[in-house]
């Protein structure tokens, strides 16, 4: 099954449970595009990679703060768990379900 789709996911952070609309599209070639839309805003993926249904990539968040984001999530059938990690604010769980 393809990692291509659209999560509606929860970041558990610390600043409480952040909902959103996470949108993967597979490139075919080991690499993904996409973006995380929420309460916060948008954010499009950098540097996204796919190895088997393995997900790792970067956004960069600017509200509350500027800071940049490591993400990492796995994908079983349809449903999404992993980690956003913020830095010094250390790893947020991450997970979701296909839409």
């Amino acid at each position: 099954m393809s990692v291509s789709g659209t999560y509606n996911t929860t970041v558990k952070s610390p600043m409480g449970d952040q909902a959103g609309t996470f949108t993967v599209v597979d490139n075919g070639d080991g690499t993904f595009a996409g973006n995380m839309a929420g309460g916060m805003g948008s954010m499009d993926v950098e540097e996204g990679k796919v190895d088997g249904n393995t997900l790792t990539w970067k956004m960069n968040m600017t509200v509350p703060m500027p800071m940049t984001l490591d993400c990492e999530a796995t994908i079983e059938g349809d449903a999404l768990t992993g980690n956003v990690n913020a830095g010094a604010f250390g790893a947020m769980p991450v997970s979701g379900t296909r839409a």
